[in-house]
């Protein structure tokens, strides 16, 4: 007999089979979490951000980058949509027809008033284990980007990058952004 207050624990099935109301779901060990949809300037840092990404791996020919909304299965129970995402082309395989089967090698979460814990503490976890290598934190309150490189099971801070000044990744050499250059919410 199964507990009624229990929640039952969905499956990639299960969250294939939603219907689309709009919304942004993502599905964390088996729990569904719907994503408020960002404000404008999340928006502005995204789109930002991952053209320049965008733009540096296809020059360089390292890989492909993504923006959100895209399916990451990391498993049956853990399925993530990260604001953005680069792949190499050593792990090319991953990307399997409308969506990516496996870990990315970057996965980028720019921090919003509702996803704040879930990106900082359960995809943190998530990535960690599932062996994302490398995973970017943009926090928009604070001004700042956060470089986490995986080491081991775990990641490690290897910068924390302020407003002004260049974030220079580990993950991609030459690769350069500030996050001036977005400008910020009140137009600064």
């Amino acid at each position: 007999m199964s507990d009624p207050g229990r929640q039952r624990l969905l499956t990639y099935a299960d969250y294939a089979a939603l219907p689309d109301d709009g919304h942004r779901y993502q599905l964390l060990e088996g729990e569904l979490v719907m994503t408020p949809s960002p404000d404008r300037w999340h928006q502005h840092v995204s789109i930002r951000l991952g053209s320049e990404l965008l733009n540096h791996v296809q020059v360089c020919g390292l890989g492909e980058a993504f923006a959100a909304p895209l399916d990451v299965t990391l498993d049956d129970r853990n399925v993530v949509q990260p604001d953005i995402l680069f792949v190499s082309n050593e792990r090319s395989g991953i990307l399997q027809g409308d969506r990516v089967i496996g870990a990315p090698d970057l996965c980028v979460e720019i921090l919003s008033p509702g996803t704040e814990r879930i990106d900082r503490v359960r995809k943190l976890e998530l990535y960690a284990r599932f062996g994302v290598t490398h995973y970017w934190i943009v926090d928009l309150d604070a001004r700042t980007i956060e470089e986490y490189v995986l080491a081991g099971d775990v990641y490690r801070a290897r910068s924390i990058t302020a407003y002004d000044a260049p974030f220079r990744p580990a993950a991609l050499p030459g690769f350069e952004f500030r996050l001036s250059v977005v400008g910020s919410p009140d137009g600064a």
